[in-house]
């Protein structure tokens, strides 16, 4: 026979109203007493009945992941770590996408009512600050990426700018003098490809170094393939490649292998995001890695921080990152015989 909730406040000597606070993440719990009562709920074996907590609560136990692509290595691994993280607050995930489309967004956006969802994550690509604070449901909203509404919703995401120069930083550092940024996304509102640009320049702009931009559609492996083979004919002395997705950076270092080109002699690639294929590729990918796993607890703590006091201020959480700088961007040793080949 399973533990109740009165066995576990006895074991770890806390109110039965302590354990409840820690098994629903609704309210703040000293960090210690929280490692302490869920400590004896492993012990114990305690599962709580969520839904019958969630039916007391006015609640239905279930949260909206709304995504513009889930087939993306970088959504698809963000989902995973929410999922995981959902099941500490006895939450069900929901995940939906969007394809970045305005329209999609808008009606997952005004029907999570209809859905009794207690509340959404969702990292818009479409949608305008106005389209996200003029909502007509009132269950808590917490926005991923860029797009943070004015100011006027909880949002999670990490500095795009520091990031962007920091990487650009590490290639002038390695001596590269001509260096492309691929990503520029002018026809979205999201402001990610434009934050990414923005360090990108800044960091060039330090260094006295011209700008190269390449606009894509999207940010797969084809868009970077074609992007890398409109830069090559346009500037075929370019030493450096920045890419705004490690998807981009994995199809432009295949045009480039497939030119004759050597990764990273004659060019340097780099990429954002840090997904499993880039880590495997030959040469390994240089990259900016957001920290995911907590970019989700943010998000998650600050849903239920919300559900808890809907009047706090809205929250702008900002995650770390850090650069994975591997051989794609390391400079080997050139003879003074050694050349640029490319096969046309």
């Amino acid at each position: 026979m399973s533990a109740n909730l009165r066995q576990v406040a006895e074991r770890a000597g806390v109110s039965v109203r302590t354990v409840s606070n820690v098994v629903s993440g609704f309210a703040l719990v000293a960090p210690q007493t929280r490692e302490r009562v869920q400590r004896v709920i492993d012990e114990l074996g305690y599962r709580p009945n969520a839904a019958a907590r969630h039916l007391r609560g006015g609640r239905s136990g279930l949260v909206a992941l709304v995504l513009p692509e889930i087939a993306s290595p970088y959504f698809g691994e963000l989902a995973g770590h929410l999922a995981d993280r959902a099941e500490a607050y006895a939450w069900t995930l929901l995940v939906q996408q969007t394809g970045g489309d305005a329209e999609r967004e808008r009606e997952l956006l005004d029907g999570v009512r209809a859905q009794t969802v207690d509340g959404l994550i969702m990292s818009p690509w479409g949608l305008s600050p106005g389209d996200l604070t003029r909502r007509p449901d009132s269950a808590p909203l917490v926005l991923l990426g860029e797009q943070d509404a004015g100011g006027l919703l909880d949002h999670v995401a990490i500095d795009n700018v520091s990031a962007a120069a920091d990487l650009t930083r590490h290639l002038i550092e390695t001596g590269r003098r001509r260096i492309a940024a691929v990503g520029l996304q002018p026809h979205l509102v999201n402001g990610t490809a434009a934050r990414r640009a923005q360090g990108y320049r800044r960091a060039l702009a330090e260094a006295g170094l011209p700008r190269h931009e390449i606009t894509v559609e999207r940010l797969h492996r084809e868009d970077g393939a074609a992007a890398m083979t409109r830069l090559l004919g346009a500037d075929p002395d370019v030493d450096a490649v920045f890419c705004f997705s490690d998807q981009l950076a994995l199809g432009a270092m295949h045009v480039a292998l497939s030119r004759g080109l050597s990764v990273p002699g004659d060019l340097a690639v780099a990429g954002f995001d840090d997904i499993e294929d880039g880590r495997y590729a030959n040469p390994a990918l240089t990259t900016v890695a957001p920290d995911k796993p907590a970019i989700a607890e943010a998000a998650l703590t600050c849903l239920a921080q919300r559900l808890a006091d809907r009047d706090d201020p809205p929250r702008r959480i900002v995650v770390p990152h850090r650069l994975e700088l591997r051989s794609s961007s390391v400079r080997a040793e050139r003879t003074p015989s050694s050349s640029r080949h490319r096969t046309q």
